[in-house]
């Protein structure tokens, strides 16, 4: 297997890396992460780890922590995102990824990396994406209902890009496509206070 530095572009991309929808830092890692998976014919497998890592990050407040935190040396973090990464079965590309990531001292752009990764690979696959901004981590059973009103309002075949924003309070707030549903708790109370402005 090639080593880590060659494995995934680094921050210096190419011409067709930073081309088009695939520009910014996070969608060149990505871009160059499914590049790799396509040419060496694991797209599924990628993209299976690339899930559940996302999972992993949004399930779990300490890996969180771990991921964002700036205090953290290279041995350190390379370390400790291996151990998670081997009890979670997540190997091969993905690990190589995050690897560069350390390597790169960008460990805290795995999350968007990540997500870069899915909104690409959905793009190749006919998929629609609907980005969900909720104050606490959805459930299987939210993720549901948000699917089922998705496929009632017409959307088929959609993956959910899920953002975690504690300052929404509550709700969600929903994009897909040119369409924003905002049901947060801070909309709801700004639109409260201008009514109340407006009636005084």
């Amino acid at each position: 297997m090639a080593s880590e530095a060659t494995t995934v572009s680094p921050d210096a991309p190419s011409a067709a890396q930073t081309a088009g929808p695939a520009g910014g830092l996070a969608q060149r890692y990505a871009r160059a992460l499914l590049d790799l998976a396509r040419e060496r014919r694991t797209v599924d497998q990628v993209a299976t780890d690339v899930d559940n890592l996302l999972a992993l990050w949004r399930d779990d407040a300490p890996f969180r922590a771990f991921v964002s935190d700036p205090r953290l040396d290279s041995a350190a973090q390379r370390k400790g995102a291996f151990a998670v990464l081997e009890r979670a079965g997540i190997g091969g590309d993905v690990r190589n990824l995050v690897g560069v990531l350390v390597n790169n001292r960008r460990l805290s752009a795995l999350p968007a990396v990540a997500r870069a990764f899915g909104t690409l690979l959905a793009e190749q696959r006919g998929q629609e994406t609907a980005e969900v901004t909720t104050a606490h981590p959805l459930t299987d059973t939210q993720r549901n209902q948000i699917a089922a009103r998705l496929t009632e309002a017409g959307h088929s075949n959609v993956r959910l890009v899920e953002h975690l924003d504690p300052s929404i309070l509550g709700g969600l707030v929903l994009k897909i496509g040119s369409r924003l549903y905002d049901t947060s708790i801070k909309s709801r109370l700004q639109r409260l206070s201008y009514a109340m402005k407006g009636a005084a």
